[in-house]
C-alpha cells in the first residue's frame, strides 16, 4: 500500500511541481491510521525524493532555474526547523484545518494570475532575488509545519511575483524543496513523527510516479497546468477543513462524555 501511495503522490507532485504531500498526508492518515503529526513528518521525509526525481526530469528540458532554486532553498533551510517545532505543539485538528485553508488560499492566488500580470514585471533582478529569499523563509516555515515540500508556495510566488513560466517555476520549486524538506524532516524525525517502516515503499513509488508526472507536465500548456494545480489544491483543502471539523466535533463529544462519567 505504501508503494501505491508513493506512486500517487509522486505522479501528482511531478505533474503539479510540488512535493506531493497534499496527496500523501491524507492517504497515510486514512490508510495507515497515522496521526496528523505522523503523516506530516513521514511525508516530509519521503518528499525529498520527489524533489530530486522531479528536478532531474524538468532539468533535462531546461525548465529549472538553478539560482532561484538556490536562493529559495538556502532561506527555507533556516526556518524549516521552527515550522516543524510549531506543528508538533499544535492540536491535531488545528493543524489539519490550517493545512486546508492554506491550500485553498494559494490556489486562489494562482488562479488570479491572468488578472495580475504586472506583479512579475515590477521588480528588477536584485528585487527578484530578495523576493525569492523572503519566499524561501516563508516556505521553510510552512514546509516544516505542514509536512509538505513547500513547492506550492514557491510555484505561486515565482509565477506571480517573479514572472516565471509555470513550467520553470515547478521545476525550480522541486529542486529547492530538497534541502529545505530535509531540514524539516530531520526535526520531525527527532520528535518521533516519522514512521520509518513505510518509507521504502513510499520512496520507490515516489521516484516512479514523479518521473511520469513530470514528463506529462512538460507536454501540457501553461494555462491547463495552472488550472490543474489550482483545482486539485482547492479540492484537497476542502477535504481537510471538513476532516478538521469532524475531528474537533469528536473531541467535544468525548469531553462531554467524560464529564458525564465524572
Amino acid at each position: 500500500m505504501s508503494f501505491l501511495i508513493g506512486l500517487a503522490a509522486g505522479a501528482f507532485g511531478g505533474l503539479i511541481g510540488v512535493g506531493g504531500g497534499v496527496v500523501m498526508i491524507p492517504l497515510m492518515v486514512r490508510g495507515f491510521k497515522f496521526s496528523q503529526h505522523q503523516g506530516h513528518g513521514t511525508s516530509l521525509t519521503a518528499l525529498v525524493f520527489t524533489g530530486l526525481a522531479g528536478a532531474l526530469t524538468y532539468g533535462r528540458k531546461g525548465a529549472v532555474d538553478i539560482l532561484a532554486a538556490l536562493l529559495l532553498a538556502v532561506s527555507a533551510m533556516v526556518t524549516a526547523r521552527f515550522g516543524a517545532l510549531y506543528a508538533h505543539a499544535l492540536p491535531e485538528w488545528r493543524l489539519k484545518r490550517a493545512f486546508g485553508l492554506f491550500l485553498i488560499f494559494i490556489a486562489l492566488l494562482l488562479l488570479s494570475k491572468p488578472y495580475l500580470p504586472f506583479l512579475g514585471q515590477s521588480v528588477g533582478s536584485w528585487g527578484k532575488n530578495l523576493v525569492l529569499l523572503g519566499v524561501g523563509m516563508i516556505t521553510g516555515l510552512f514546509s516544516g509545519m505542514m509536512g509538505i515540500g513547500g513547492g506550492s508556495i514557491m510555484v505561486v510566488a515565482m509565477v506571480l511575483l517573479v514572472g516565471f513560466s509555470q513550467h520553470t517555476a515547478q521545476g525550480s520549486a522541486l529542486l529547492a524543496m530538497v534541502p529545505a524538506g530535509a531540514v524539516g524532516a530531520y526535526t520531525h524525525w527527532r520528535l518521533g513523527n516519522v514512521v520509518v517502516r513505510v518509507l521504502p515503499g513510499l520512496i520507490a513509488g515516489i521516484i516512479l510516479g514523479t518521473y511520469g508526472g513530470s514528463s506529462l507536465a512538460l507536454h501540457l500548456s501553461e494555462p491547463h497546468l495552472r488550472l490543474a494545480f489550482s483545482g486539485m489544491l482547492i479540492l484537497l483543502g476542502l477535504q481537510d477543513i471538513r476532516g478538521a471539523a469532524q475531528k474537533r466535533l469528536a473531541l467535544v463529544e468525548e469531553a462531554k462524555a467524560a464529564k458525564q462519567i465524572e
